[in-house]
């Protein structure tokens, strides 16, 4: 059963239930999952080519990244105005519940002296942020052509009110929190 039958039903109900939810309308629900990956550092160590990144990214996500660029010149960053400083995924529906339990129930388990995620990547308003440092524990990436390993950003962005919402839908969702 995918994620998306899981939380339809069993994860919506019990969460009714769990934190008194008198309408069906305010459940908390995952809205979409952005994944982001800083290529700064290797643009500046004189890589011009990230199509590497780009492909990885994509067969991460499932789609192609989009390619953000310097809005203005930061000399201390040594970063023009222009140049490529990251590249982002906005995953929905479908891919986005197929791209979390992946990330759950597969390559997060594959990460190294792996003790669980951090609780405290919750913001005010419910959303989960947390940082990977390898990109190469997704199993899609080949192991030969990765030059430099490199980190990446997974924001969780909920329709919860508040912390213990969101923490509540992402726990019954099978995120493994650190104890």
């Amino acid at each position: 059963m995918s994620l998306k039958d899981t939380y339809i039903k069993k994860i919506a109900p019990e969460l009714k239930k769990n934190l008194k939810i008198e309408n069906s309308m305010e459940i908390p629900k995952v809205e979409k999952v952005v994944l982001n990956m800083g290529i700064g550092t290797y643009i500046r160590s004189g890589n011009k080519d990230y199509s590497t990144l780009q492909q990885h990214l994509a067969l991460i996500s499932g789609q192609a990244p989009v390619v953000k660029f310097a809005k203005k010149a930061i000399s201390n960053f040594k970063l023009r105005e222009g140049m490529p400083v990251g590249l982002t995924v906005t995953l929905r529906g479908d891919n986005m519940y197929n791209f979390l339990d992946k990330l759950v129930n597969i390559v997060l388990p594959r990460v190294r002296d792996f003790r669980g995620i951090n609780k405290r990547g919750f913001d005010k308003d419910g959303n989960y942020n947390f940082g990977i440092k390898e990109h190469t524990i997704f199993p899609e990436i080949p192991q030969d052509d990765v030059v430099k390993n490199h980190g990446m950003q997974i924001t969780v962005k909920t329709t919860a009110k508040d912390k213990n919402q969101g923490k509540e839908l992402l726990t019954l969702m099978g995120f493994p929190f650190a104890k």
